[in-house]
């Protein structure tokens, strides 16, 4: 099982996180409404969102929708297809040759499930995404969870548990090794 982090609310760690969205926001709306062959437009706005110059070799086609921006690392040769959201508080890490289909939610953070603290705090783990994945359309992947490399993430599929190298899984849980 994952090791959950807690960032507590109404405090100066969680109003610097807040502060962070809304300007993380506005650039993604800036990204969105931009014309599809403003490709030197579209990977400056990148660069302002994930704070930091992107690998040459990757594409993000908007729209495109993400939390945070600062929790996000790339390899190469990665695309992100349209419509796909990135909450990246507890760290998003993409290898080489990864593959992500449109409509997918990469989420690493949460609420805790008590409710006496679901106002009180964000939850928080990363994920990871080995080499050559594929994850297809629609699919959601959850706080803490490794896809293994090699693997395939069936379209639609909820991945809440890490997905050993080399399977192949999808939305009814089935697993299989290639």
């Amino acid at each position: 099982m994952f090791e959950e982090r807690r960032m507590p609310t109404r405090t100066p760690e969680s109003r610097a996180f807040a502060e962070r969205v809304q300007v993380v926001m506005d650039l993604t709306s800036r990204l969105n409404a931009l014309r599809h062959s403003d490709v030197d437009g579209r990977n400056l706005l990148l660069s302002e969102i994930f704070g930091k110059p992107l690998p040459e070799s990757l594409t993000i086609y908007p729209p495109f929708f993400c939390d945070y921006g600062l929790g996000t690392e790339f390899g190469e040769r990665v695309l992100v297809n349209q419509g796909c959201s990135f909450l990246d508080l507890g760290g998003i890490t993409v290898g080489d040759r990864v593959l992500i289909g449109p409509g997918v939610t990469l989420s690493t953070a949460g609420h805790p499930v008590a409710v006496a603290e679901r106002f009180d705090f964000i939850t928080h783990a990363p994920i990871v995404i080995e080499d050559d994945v594929w994850i297809g359309a629609a699919a959601t992947v959850v706080p803490g969870v490794t896809i293994g490399h090699g693997s395939v993430v069936g379209a639609g599929t909820v991945v809440a548990h890490d997905v050993p190298p080399l399977s192949v899984v999808t939305g009814g849980g089935f697993v299989m090794r290639r």
